[in-house]
């Protein structure tokens, strides 16, 4: 579960501040049918000379006090709340293990990212990345193999980390081979103690079971006894595929290759274990499959939202009839109005 505090401001009446603009038209009429006086006589002709600039500083200190007050109230009026929302959201209760291919097949380049030509790993990390931020609620691991499986990353829900981890993903890291029985093996052994409602293993490969120690089948048997799903995907084009390789003077030239890969015994797998199997021929292909493995597997998120709030009225009230009390004891003591 987890829980975080949203805070914000907020008006519970925000249309009542309208009348803030009340105050501009009094302060306008009152200055044209006149101001307010410091000093009131019944005769200002001796004082002329200094009252002006007296009846300036005063008086309009005065009127400030006022229309300040008013705008106190009319806030005050709006009620003003500070609030607190928590947001508690319910674990999914769906686990997954990603099983990728990093074997050297891998590098074979019949996928494009845009309109730029890229190798299968590079694509197949952006749109697992993709995938991985779509499931927030989900925790998510990461297993890669080529001549053997080797852990990436456990369950978490740190996908921030995880994805970091994705992205150091290189071929080459483990002695080449295509050992898919033990990367299922090692996918479900990190699965089988967990209380998880939903167990899925997503497996992505390009090659033919041709290393490890377990063989496909087998472990497809104990993932569909502990209860997991195999979701598997042949990504790649079969035959005659563009590969990179290294000429006598150290440069980059591409060759035609021809690769092929199993599909069979990724169609049994996935049959086996109540998932299913995709042909991944294209990047556009590859992200539909993960959407669709996405849509398949989605769980009710529980989500409470517990709002409090704090009304601010009584502060802007307190503020408003101090102004008014200010105004008032200077109006009556200092800047005293004589008849």
């Amino acid at each position: 579960m987890n829980d975080w505090p949203l805070s914000g401001f907020s008006f519970a009446q925000p249309w009542l501040l309208l009348l803030l603009l009340l105050i501009p038209a009094v302060a306008f009429l009152k200055g044209r049918f006149g101001g307010t006086a410091a000093v009131v006589f019944s005769s200002t002709t001796l004082l002329e000379s200094i009252g002006k600039r007296q009846k300036s500083r005063a008086g309009s200190f005065l009127a400030a006090l006022t229309y300040l007050a008013m705008a106190a109230l009319i806030v005050g009026l709006a009620r003003p709340q500070l609030g607190k929302t928590i947001t508690r959201t319910q674990a999914s209760g769906v686990d997954i293990i990603l099983a990728i291919d990093v074997s050297k097949s891998m590098l074979a380049e019949d996928f494009n990212i845009g309109a730029q030509r890229a190798n299968r790993l590079e694509v197949v990390k952006k749109v697992t990345e993709q995938f991985i931020r779509e499931r927030p609620n989900d925790r998510i691991g990461l297993v890669a193999f080529a001549g053997r499986p080797y852990s990436v990353s456990p369950l978490t829900l740190d996908h921030d980390w995880l994805i970091q981890n994705l992205d150091r993903l290189r071929i080459g890291m483990v002695e080449d081979g295509t050992a898919i029985g033990s990367a299922l093996a090692a996918a479900t052994s990190r699965l089988k103690d967990k209380p998880a409602k939903t167990k899925l293993v997503v497996l992505l490969s390009d090659g033919d079971n041709n290393a490890g120690k377990v063989a496909p089948m087998t472990a497809a048997e104990a993932a569909k006894a502990l209860g997991v799903r195999v979701y598997t995907i042949g990504a790649g084009t079969q035959g005659v595929v563009p590969y990179p390789m290294t000429d006598p003077f150290g440069r980059t030239v591409y060759r035609r290759v021809e690769l092929k890969f199993d599909e069979t015994t990724l169609k049994q797998i996935a049959d086996t274990t109540g998932g299913t199997y995709y042909r991944a021929t294209d990047t556009t292909s590859l992200e539909n499959i993960f959407k669709s493995i996405d849509q398949l597997e989605k769980t009710k998120i529980e989500v409470e939202r517990i709002a409090q709030y704090r009304d601010l009225f009584p502060w802007c009230l307190a503020f408003g009839l101090a102004l008014l009390l200010i105004e008032t004891g200077l109006s009556q003591t200092i800047w005293k109005r004589l008849p």
